[in-house]
């Protein structure tokens, strides 16, 4: 008989829990890497949540109306990938054995679309906590659109010490409480070990009380990680709350049951000795071998949670049985909530000027208003930055159908919230901020584009035209460094027309990447006669030529509101007899997206060339021969004296146009 028992655990859970155990300690050992620990301590709560509280069903692990489970402390992905392949996902042993490496279906941390049973891409610690808020907050929109005979599921989120030491875990525990969002359980798995060691080194919070102060309900478990019936009756105590998310405390030991390494921190991350594994293996009753894989346990398991395939095929027939409702639904699930053809917004008059996050607020106001799906807000700044959707109510478990948000001051969380919301699918969310404070939520912003989460993340306030604020408001450095992330496409409009183009373009798309769209906060000339049309053909392409000319001697290259520099720079040397090309290259990723022919024909080499744009140089010589930019922070005053001040005007492109041209 086994020396290690977990109380309440039938057979087939008991035999679950210690193939996970034993798999996590194995997969780690052959890849020489990863964190064995917490995935075998918590091995018990995971097979009670598989076994008796999730709505999932392995056979069709994309079913719509499933709980939604998220491992924020991703470190323990061999948790997850144990739990799925017990419980019959597509998850072979062979998988397992693969842990760790090149393009393996088991990587170092859970990535969304790579494994079953992974909703959202974690291992930043405290992100997966934000999603799930996000996930609940779809999940509550949807309920309250459709009704709960077709959206009646929950999201459950595991995590660690470091999950709540991290900001983000305050932000969005505190945007969850505030909203009410009952659907929401996290488990706070405190085990008090971190990497550097105990937790007491450097943590003193008394989380419950925390939450509590947060508006949650609080369960403490205290040492019962173990024991799977007083887990189950957390979890059934967490469905019961209806008014507010649920945080349940359990005090597990890490490393469990290692009598060497329980409890330490090198049972963290360093994997398991071939003789520990062997000490675990024999307390465990399994056979001491690599990989033992029970081959019977996921057909039993499956066969044992039946009730869920029951319930899966009851959800169909009353979507079937809905009519027009559940078809209105599948739709929206497909779009993201964005009806198709979009709202033709009218275009502004030439020979004015607008701020494009004006222009902005012109593209809600059509788009928002057919468009159910969008969920927009900001992070305290919504008059500011354009994203009022003029028809709907504030979101609020009062009024659970509301589609603008109110984050308050809390960018991270704002950033994250949309990427859970985004992955659950079924809203198209929008969040906005002033550009400089791209900064607090940059994390979100490269996990979204890591997990091609379609969020549009709306930043105006996008230079030195912030003027008075001074230097602490003035983005210069955030164009060059959003651009350097993969899949993260940043747009900055030459003008109100191209902006309502733009946005109509990222909403007409069924699966838009995540967008970064960079917009001022002064007004900029509107473009007008040919230069209006060569935007209107060419802007999608995030990159075009505004006005050719077969004998240009150089070509004026911009983006946003220095495309007006670069078109005043032109007029002016076309005066002084020097033919010019004007560029506007409003999308770097979407340009180089293009066909190398189309590239070379709207950058034409041959010629030299010169950019000018309100922000940092760096990247611009891969597109340009020189660059005018800005390589300082800023300085407090009126926006047109530290635009003149920088050199960010025609002035000064017309002559270090004939310095270079003399050169």
């Amino acid at each position: 008989m086994p020396d290690v028992t977990y109380p309440g655990s039938t057979n087939l859970e008991d035999r679950a829990i210690r193939e996970i155990i034993s798999l996590a300690m194995d997969a780690p050992a052959k890849a020489k890497s990863g964190h064995s620990g917490t995935a075998m301590a918590l091995a018990p709560l995971g097979v009670t949540l598989f076994s008796r509280i999730l709505r999932h069903d392995p056979t069709d692990p994309h079913w719509v109306d499933r709980d939604r489970f998220i491992l924020s402390n991703g470190h323990a992905s061999m948790l997850q990938y144990g739990l799925a392949h017990v419980f019959g996902y597509d998850l072979q042993i062979e998988d397992i054995e693969a842990f760790r490496q090149p393009h393996s279906r088991t990587p170092g941390h859970p990535e969304v679309g790579v494994t079953p049973t992974v909703e959202v891409t974690t291992g930043p610690l405290g992100q997966g906590i934000a999603n799930g808020v996000g996930m609940a907050l779809a999940e509550r929109i949807l309920q309250s659109d459709y009704g709960d005979d077709l959206v009646n599921h929950r999201t459950w989120v595991i995590a660690g010490d470091g999950c709540l030491e991290e900001g983000i875990s305050h932000e969005a525990a505190s945007f969850a409480g505030r909203q009410g969002l009952d659907r929401l359980t996290i488990f706070y798995d405190d085990n008090h070990i971190t990497i550097d060691g105990v937790t007491e080194l450097a943590l003193n919070d008394n989380p419950a009380e925390r939450f509590r102060a947060y508006g949650w309900h609080v369960i403490e478990v205290g040492e019962f990680a173990n024991d799977l019936t007083v887990l189950e009756r957390a979890c059934r105590d967490a469905i019961a709350e209806t008014e507010r998310p649920t945080l349940i405390i359990v005090r597990s030991h890490i490393g469990f049951p290692s009598p060497e390494m329980m409890d330490t921190r090198e049972a963290h991350g360093s994997p398991f000795s071939a003789a520990q594994i062997s000490e675990v293996k024999k307390l465990l009753g399994v056979p001491d071998e690599p990989f033992v894989d029970d081959e019977e346990l996921p057909s039993l398991l499956l066969a044992s949670i039946s009730a869920n395939r029951e319930e899966r095929n009851a959800w169909e027939a009353r979507l079937s049985a809905s009519g027009e409702r559940g078809q209105s639904f599948l739709a929206r699930l497909a779009s993201g909530g964005v009806e198709q053809p979009l709202p033709t917004p009218a275009p502004f008059e030439k020979e004015t000027s607008v701020a494009t996050r004006k222009a902005l607020q012109r593209a809600f106001d059509g788009i928002s208003a057919t468009s159910k799906g969008i969920v927009a807000g900001s992070a305290d700044l919504t008059d500011n930055t354009g994203v009022t959707l003029s028809d709907t109510s504030t979101q609020s478990k009062q009024s659970p159908s509301g589609r603008q948000i109110h984050y308050g001051i809390r960018e991270h969380a704002m950033g994250s919230i949309m990427v859970g919301m985004a992955l659950h699918g079924g809203v198209r969310p929008v969040g906005s901020t002033f550009f400089v404070f791209s900064d607090y939520m940059r994390p979100a912003i490269r996990l979204a584009s890591l997990s091609h989460a379609p969020v549009l993340f709306v930043f105006t306030h996008d230079s030195v035209g912030v003027g008075e604020d001074g230097p602490t408001h003035q983005p210069v450095e955030h164009l060059m460094s959003l651009r350097a992330m993969p899949n993260l496409h940043v747009v900055r409009p030459s003008d109100a027309n191209e902006t309502l183009q733009l946005v109509g373009h990222y909403f007409s798309t069924q699966v838009p990447s995540p967008t970064a769209l960079v917009l001022t906060r002064q007004d900029i000339p509107v473009l007008k006669d040919d230069d209006a049309t060569a935007s209107k053909e060419g802007a999608m392409k995030g990159g075009y030529v505004l006005r050719e000319r077969d004998d240009a001697r150089i070509t004026l290259m911009a983006t946003g509101s220095e495309v007006g520099v670069a078109l005043a720079a032109s007029d002016t040397l076309a005066l002084q007899d020097v033919p010019t090309r004007v560029v506007a290259l409003p999308c770097w990723e979407c340009f180089d997206e293009q066909p190398a022919e189309y590239r070379d024909d709207v950058l034409r080499r041959s010629i030299p060339s010169v950019a000018i744009e309100a922000g940092s140089t760096l990247g611009w010589y891969k597109y340009a021969t020189d660059a005018i930019g800005i390589d300082t922070f800023g300085l407090s005053a009126p926006a047109s004296f530290v635009f003149d001040y920088y050199n960010i005007n025609a002035e000064t492109l017309v002559r270090h146009v004939h310095e270079m041209l003399e050169d």
